[in-house]
């Protein structure tokens, strides 16, 4: 029997993160099928070369252990906002003998005020480790599923082991970006990734992406780095995320502040994101700013966590006359809060340049608040004709977006928003394991002999898979 070992070691390890690809994870593992067809779909964590069965992905609720766990989450934040000022002086120190006396005290430092603390911490939580996990024995049939950052984690050489045992290994994308764009992220991020993908390319026997978008882009570089024969030996195939917060907790308090943003009257249009430089947020503020000075009454709401390369952004809106008037920035809302934003906000509104597919889309959407967003393939994608569209070469398009819903109260997009369905994270769980079963069906197929020609017609289009319809006017997703 095939069984299909999804990992989420990270967020195994981090519970408390909760930036896109955690949210992903987690929710893909809670709402994760016991089976499909006649594979067995197992949670797994790869820790210190052991591979281990998840009985529980939350840690268990301590108050001593909460507590610790919290002061080593801000620790953690404290650690990386260090790191980036250690990266803006490195950037302007005069020579090389002045960057590496920098550098040292930075690693003296960090180890003490950051790394003892935090390796202390580490093993408390191996502590936890056996209740809330359980040895597991690989078998050589199984399938791998990365599903997790595994570009934070350190158990590539495990993997490789499996591997070579008989393991398959499949591999989740999220986005090529710092592959593509390398430029919106320090220079480490963006190494770390591409040698992590230059390492899937080779380990890899097929790959799993959030959007159509993002495995045509996937199966290309692959063909461009491994050449169109080698790239034929893999498979290539996507899902689509849910839109639940699931954090969300009716008996918890909303941010007063954000609750009292809503109180007062007028439009307000809300960009949910983390605040680094691919989201676009100064192209936001420009169309914003050119739209005040119009006499728009038009409030914009910018939630998310502070991320990198913004400090002059930050600065810019800190800075701004019409902060806390007509601009507002909410840096730590909970998913309570921001269920609130969404359920009454008048617009969500995204500017990026490029994503590999826009959960706040879909967490907006699905509640029935229409989006604007730039005219990039991953939201053509996921938004239709159902989204207002923008040229991000021009910011006055925004603005007259923005000021046309404010004049007519009528959303300008081709369709109402209301007629929109989307996938629930259960769904968007099933649909992942599914094409995975399905593919690697398929491929059993191929080696028990199927002829090339009917091989490649089982792949390209089992039965009611095709190309997944990728929205219906009602009824669900799949």
């Amino acid at each position: 029997m095939t069984r299909l070992l999804v990992e989420c070691t990270h967020v195994f390890n981090h519970p408390k993160l909760n930036s896109g690809i955690q949210r992903v994870v987690r929710n893909v593992i809670n709402k994760l099928p016991s089976s499909v067809g006649d594979s067995e779909c197992i949670p797994v964590v790869l820790l210190n070369g052991q591979l281990y069965r998840v009985l529980r992905l939350a840690p268990l609720n301590t108050p001593v252990f909460n507590a610790l766990a919290t002061f080593a989450d801000r620790l953690e934040r404290l650690a990386h906002r260090f790191w980036q000022w250690h990266q803006r002086r490195d950037a302007k120190c005069p020579s090389k003998l002045t960057r590496r006396a920098l550098y040292v005290a930075y690693r003296l430092t960090s180890f003490a005020v950051f790394g003892v603390p935090l390796r202390l911490f580490t093993r408390l939580r191996h502590f936890q480790l056996l209740k809330r996990c359980s040895p597991l024995q690989h078998q050589p049939d199984d399938q791998l599923v990365l599903l997790d950052s595994s570009w934070h984690s350190d158990f590539f050489p495990h993997v490789e082991r499996l591997k070579r045992e008989g393991v398959a290994i499949i591999a989740v994308i999220y986005d090529l970006i710092p592959l593509t764009h390398p430029h919106f992220y320090e220079a480490r991020p963006a190494q770390v990734f591409s040698e992590w993908f230059d390492w899937v390319c080779r380990t890899a026997d097929g790959y799993m992406a959030i959007s159509a978008t993002v495995r045509d882009e996937v199966r290309h570089e692959l063909q461009r780095r491994l050449g169109p024969a080698q790239a034929e030996k893999r498979w290539f195939d996507y899902f689509h995320l849910g839109s639940e917060l699931d954090l969300h907790n009716s008996a918890a308090a909303v941010e007063p502040a954000l609750h009292q943003m809503f109180e007062a009257p007028g439009p307000v249009f809300l960009m949910v994101s983390t605040i680094e430089p691919r989201k676009n947020h100064a192209y936001l503020l420009d169309a914003f700013e050119r739209a005040w000075a119009g006499g728009s009454g038009a409030r914009l709401c910018i939630a998310g966590r502070i991320g990198w390369k913004c400090d002059e952004l930050l600065s810019r809106i800190r800075h701004h006359p019409e902060l806390n008037r007509r601009l507002f920035m909410f840096n730590n809302l909970s998913d309570t809060s921001l269920e609130h934003a969404y359920t009454r906000a008048s617009s969500l509104v995204f500017p990026s340049f490029v994503e590999g597919f826009g959960l706040p889309l879909v967490e907006a959407m699905q509640r029935g608040l229409p989006a604007m967003g730039s005219d990039i393939a991953a939201f053509r994608e996921i938004g239709g004709e159902f989204m207002a569209y923008f040229d991000l070469q021009e910011p006055q398009s925004l603005t007259d977006l923005i000021k046309a819903f404010e004049a007519s109260g009528q959303f300008p997009a081709s369709k109402d928003v209301n007629e929109w369905r989307w996938i629930d994270w259960r769904e968007a769980s099933q649909q992942l394991v599914e094409r995975i079963a399905r593919r690697v069906l398929a491929g059993q197929a191929t080696q028990a002999g199927v002829t090339r020609e009917s091989a490649s017609e089982a792949v390209d289009e089992p039965p009611g898979l095709g190309e997944y319809p990728r929205l219906r006017p009602s009824g669900s997703f799949l």
